[in-house]
This record gives structure tokens, C-alpha cells and sequence, in this order.
């Protein structure tokens, strides 16, 4: 896996909406932390802007990514939402200036299609993190967006965090790889399918049915996608719903059938997800993952 070029002070970040819409004032907190932090910002033609469910156009989003691909000039790209829309424009994206200049692609939840599909064919590392849209001064999580800032500058990424009663205890070391358990879910088959075999997965997601979650979880795991894991990391699912007759079961306890007969560890409540603390990861990183029954920790292998 080749790892992008790290920031310096005057570095130019390119912000993009390839799915869903973001409010520019939405926007103005994170240009301007990226700005205090020494970045130029350079915002795309679809930032600010609205059509229907999307933040404009497939033809204009797709326009809007190829330039910020294509710019030598622009040394990472943050998205501004996820939402829907970006597998809509992914099998017309030119990744060939891309590939050879390579730059971080940060960004979650929608975005996971293009980690993964970029994980995948490339072999280039890109950053799971906190998008601009979901920076707001009063109630966003200091740790998470720093983490940002440490992922772009080189500094080695490492995560502490309280041990949970239902954790595996163990020891893991591979690659990690993963996001959004729906994206995950539905990139089966595709050219973009997450490849899991020895590596730390790491999964979250937001506003799914219970029943639902339990769906994707069978998807993966009839896949083959979590009988060959180093590692699971089960980060946050906010915001989940039941139906009237309960479905009976939380997604730890589902997550658990599922790898009940597997040896690897599985740590649950990771800071990762749809929640102001989802700090950022390096997708296609060497990782090692420890789980103790006093806690847990997740760090990025430095050679």
C-alpha cells in the first residue's frame, strides 16, 4: 500500500461534495480550522449548492471531483457529507493522474465506496475522518478533529479507549479496512469489494433498522468477509431503529453470533461512526490492535 505525500504549512486542500448537500455556512468552521492549522483552502463549484437529495448534479459532482483528482496543486481532498450519490459517479472517475500523484481522500460514511474502491484497485491509503460538514463549534469532539490535523501531517495515529464487557481479548496485525457497514454491505460483487482476508475490519453505520443491521451482518459473514479477519474494531451504530415486534437483539449481541466461532479479537465501542467523537483512521495502514480486560488499543504501525 503507498501512503499520499504528509502536509506541510501552505499545503492547498480541495473540499467537494460528490453526494449529499452542505450549507456553505455549514462549511465555515471547518475552512476555517483548516485554515488555522496553515492549509489553503480551495472549495469546489458544488459546495454551497443543493439538487434534490444530492449537492448538485451526477455530471456536475463527477466535474467537481475530476478537477481535484487531476490538480497537482491539491495535496488532499475532504469531503463535505456522505448521505447518497457518490456510487452513482465512481465507475467514471479517471484515477489515472490520481494513481501516479496521490493525494489523501478524507472523509466517511458515503465516502466508504470510494475507500474502498480506491483501497482496493489502487493500493493507496486514505483517511477515514470527520467531514467538514460535520465540524460545528458546539458540539463538535477536539480529539477527533486534531486527528485530523495528525493524519495529514505524519504524526502516527493511536487510540486508547475503555475496554467493553462483550470484547474479545487478543492481539491483532494487519492492514485496516472498512467504514460503512451498509456500503460494505452493498459493495459485495462489485470491483470495489472490500478485501478482508488478514486484515483489522472496522465498521459503523447510522439510522438502520435493527432487523437490517442483522441482514448486512449475515451478508458479510455468507461473503466470507469475517472468517478470515486479524481483528474487528465495531465502532459506533447511532440512531438505530426497531420495528413495532422488537427484533430481540443489539447490535453488539448480533455482532457476536456472527464471530462467535472465529479466535480473533472484536472490540466494540470503538470512536469511530456517525457521532461527534469519530476520529480518524488511515484505511490501508498496518495497524495493531490490542484488547486487554482493563482496555483497548488501536495505533497505526510505524516502520
Amino acid at each position: 500500500m503507498r501512503m499520499p505525500p504528509y502536509l506541510k504549512p501552505g499545503a492547498r486542500i480541495g473540499i467537494t461534495c460528490p453526494a449529499g448537500a452542505v450549507s456553505l455556512e455549514t462549511m465555515t468552521p471547518m475552512i476555517q480550522q483548516l485554515q488555522d492549522w496553515g492549509f489553503e483552502v480551495y472549495c469546489g463549484q458544488n459546495v454551497g449548492t443543493s439538487f434534490g437529495k444530492f449537492s448538485s448534479p451526477d455530471d456536475v459532482r463527477l466535474a467537481d471531483l475530476q478537477a481535484l483528482l487531476d490538480d497537482d496543486r491539491i495535496e488532499a481532498i475532504l469531503f463535505c457529507r456522505g448521505g447518497y450519490g457518490l456510487v452513482r459517479i465512481l465507475d467514471r472517475i479517471n484515477f489515472s493522474r490520481f494513481v501516479q500523484n496521490p493525494k489523501w481522500l478524507l472523509g466517511y460514511s458515503d465516502i466508504t465506496y470510494l475507500h474502498s474502491h480506491v483501497n482496493r484497485q489502487f493500493e493507496i491509503v486514505t483517511g477515514h475522518t470527520q467531514m467538514s460538514g460535520g465540524y460545528l463549534p458546539d458540539s463538535y469532539d477536539v480529539e477527533s478533529i486534531q486527528s485530523i490535523f495528525s493524519l495529514l501531517s505524519g504524526k502516527p495515529l493511536k487510540y486508547s479507549f475503555p475496554s467493553h464487557p462483550m470484547n474479545r481479548c487478543g492481539q491483532a496485525r494487519g492492514v485496516l479496512t472498512g467504514g460503512n457497514l451498509a456500503i460494505l454491505s452493498d459493495l459485495a460483487g462489485s470491483l470495489s469489494e472490500v478485501d478482508t482476508s488478514g486484515k483489522i475490519l472496522v465498521i459503523e453505520d447510522v439510522g438502520e433498522y435493527l432487523y437490517n443491521i442483522d441482514r448486512m451482518l449475515w451478508q458479510l459473514k455468507r461473503a466470507g468477509k469475517l472468517d478470515q479477519l486479524a481483528g474487528l474494531v465495531v465502532g459506533s451504530f447511532t440512531d438505530t431503529k426497531d420495528n413495532e415486534i422488537s427484533f430481540g437483539m443489539d447490535v453488539c449481541a448480533m455482532v457476536e453470533e456472527k464471530v462467535k466461532e472465529y479466535v480473533y479479537p472484536v472490540c466494540y465501542d470503538f470512536p469511530v461512526g456517525h457521532q461527534a467523537r469519530n476520529v480518524a483512521l488511515k484505511l490501508g495502514a498496518e495497524h495493531v490492535l490490542e484488547i486487554t480486560e482493563t482496555g483497548c488499543c488501536l495505533k497505526e504501525e510505524v516502520e
